[in-house]
């Protein structure tokens, strides 16, 4: 039997309205993202392209369409629910870090746990083990500001996978990096593919888009070209 796609979304829209004006920010998407594959999604700005990152990952509901995950559609999971999953399922790296400021590097990647109240002893194994896969184990007790922005960033990403989550969602994961750092976080993004990971990645950058298995090309909210 043929395993369904970790998402798959059918004629999904998205239309934002205010009193004095429509938003079709999606227009009649169908796509699908399939375990261990590397996705890349490209447009210019204003495309749809991190409106329809927030549906994947469950952070906003479509306003008309489908959205499944592994073959069990959303539209039917009250906001408790798409939390619940979004918590164990989804990691988020963002643009901007999102990392606060307050908290040490180790209290930063053990958030997402916290909130799933696992115990203690398990969060502190596990943010050391994702501290070491992103090369900043070394820095677990330094803030956020005692860093660098590549370092900012691969305390996210180990954020994003101590939870071990079905799929990695990175929207504009390099964009406020210079090219050094930049090309720092897409090797680390392509380690974690070739160990499984499954990735969904927004990006302008095209070099780095190229890097995906598949990338899929959005305009005015909707997909005018795919290519593997």
């Amino acid at each position: 039997m043929q395993q369904a796609p970790v998402i798959q979304i059918k004629a999904l829209t998205k239309i934002f309205q205010t009193e004095d004006i429509e938003t079709h920010a999606l227009a009649g998407i169908d796509l699908h993202i399939d375990s261990g594959e590397f996705l890349a999604i490209i447009g210019p700005s204003g495309s749809g392209k991190t409106t329809l990152l927030a549906i994947l990952g469950l952070m906003d509901r479509p306003t008309s369409g489908e959205l499944s995950w592994r073959g069990e559609r959303m539209g039917e999971l009250d906001d408790g629910a798409l939390s619940l999953l979004r918590n164990q399922e989804v990691g988020f790296i963002f643009q901007t870090f999102n990392l606060i400021g307050d908290l040490s590097v180790e209290q930063n990647v053990e958030l997402p746990l916290v909130y799933r109240r696992l115990p203690r002893l398990e969060r502190r194994q596990r943010v050391a083990a994702a501290l070491e896969r992103v090369g900043m184990a070394h820095r677990a007790r330094h803030r956020p500001g005692q860093l660098s922005g590549g370092q900012q960033q691969r305390v996210a990403v180990a954020r994003a996978l101590v939870g071990e989550p079905a799929i990695l969602l990175a929207d504009e994961p390099t964009g406020n990096l210079d090219s050094v750092n930049g090309e720092g976080i897409m090797e680390l993004i392509d380690e974690l593919h070739q160990a499984g990971s499954t990735i969904c990645m927004v990006t302008h950058n095209l070099e780095f888009a190229r890097r995906a298995r598949r990338t899929v090309r959005l305009a005015d909210g909707r997909i005018v070209d795919e290519h593997s």
